[in-house]
């Protein structure tokens, strides 16, 4: 059997923590920042944890 290839666009997204919990980065920060205040700015940067209706999917995408 040849091995399983992860979902290289799922690989990118998302962050395996050394517990095997998901990580992402939260949405929102890409485009119109000048409108947002800096106190939400602040709010969504860094990660935060998969919701726990993906989880099942998305290991299944990273092979684990």
């Amino acid at each position: 059997m040849p091995k399983n290839k992860t979902h290289s666009g799922t690989s990118k997204r998302v962050r395996v923590t050394g517990k095997g919990k998901l990580r992402r980065q939260q949405t929102g920060l890409r485009h119109k920042l000048e409108k947002k205040s800096s106190r939400v700015t602040r709010r969504l940067s860094g990660t935060e944890e998969l919701a726990k209706a993906d989880v099942k999917r998305v290991k299944k995408l990273l092979g684990r």
